[in-house]
């Protein structure tokens, strides 16, 4: 059985957050995907492009709660220089009149859930994963290979991280994703997670998680193992069975 485990670590530095987690196999390759079905997917995008304006009072990125939130918590641990939060470079595209463009199905709907939601969204292949996946404060030295790199780069200590038995699998926390997980067009077998650190926007993760797993059934066939909510009083989450 794979799970998911938020440590003590974590907690201690956010006690008020959220993690919204859902657990699919079965996700279509994008070439058996239907052309209705990846219009479909394509048309939310666009939408939420529009929408994720709502989220933006302030021509400063920074200015806007939903991002200032994010920059507040980088600043609570060790992390690279320059890292930020995924979901304020998907806003930023938006505040620059540059809309995120259409990928594939499976990136196209999460990044329309991120940008609709103004929440974080990341995936990883579960297949991929070794031993238990966790969200730590880590001591640094953890094995990590940049998607799109060709040198390792591990993690530092005091570095919050997304681990499992064999290194880092998402660095400085939600900002970018290692290659031995990383979820392609045709992988079927994914984790989508979302974090959320405002206690009033328990609705909005609740929603998002929600639509997420509707869509991803019924547009890229998938079907959803486990679908929830991880919370300090509910640390971990099973992955599969």
């Amino acid at each position: 059985m794979k799970k998911f485990v938020a440590e003590d670590s974590f907690w201690e530095l956010f006690p008020e957050a959220s993690i919204g987690i859902v657990a699919v196999d079965g996700i279509l390759p994008t070439d058996q995907v239907s052309e209705e079905a990846a219009k479909k997917a394509a048309r939310l995008l666009d939408r939420a492009n529009l929408k994720a304006s709502d989220w933006l009072t302030s021509n400063t990125i920074s200015e806007n709660e939903v991002v200032a939130v994010w920059r507040d918590a980088y600043r609570r641990f060790k992390t690279k220089k320059g890292a930020r939060c995924s979901v304020e470079n998907l806003l930023k595209r938006v505040l620059k009149d540059n809309p995120v463009g259409h990928i594939n199905p499976s990136v196209d709907l999460s990044n329309a859930i991120s940008l609709k939601y103004a929440l974080p969204i990341g995936a990883e292949n579960i297949d991929a994963l070794e031993g238990t996946f966790r969200l730590a404060v880590t001591e640094g030295g953890d094995e990590y290979l940049p998607i799109g790199e060709d040198e390792s780069d591990p993690t530092l200590p005091g570095e919050l991280a997304y681990i499992d038995d064999a290194g880092a699998v998402c660095r400085c926390w939600n900002w970018r994703d290692g290659q031995r997980t990383e979820v392609t067009d045709q992988t079927p077998h994914c984790v989508f997670i979302m974090e959320n650190l405002q206690p009033e926007r328990a609705g909005d993760l609740r929603a998002a998680i929600d639509e997420l797993a509707q869509q991803l059934e019924e547009l890229l066939g998938a079907t959803v193992q486990n679908k929830g909510i991880v919370t300090r009083d509910n640390p971990e989450f099973v992955l599969e069975a």
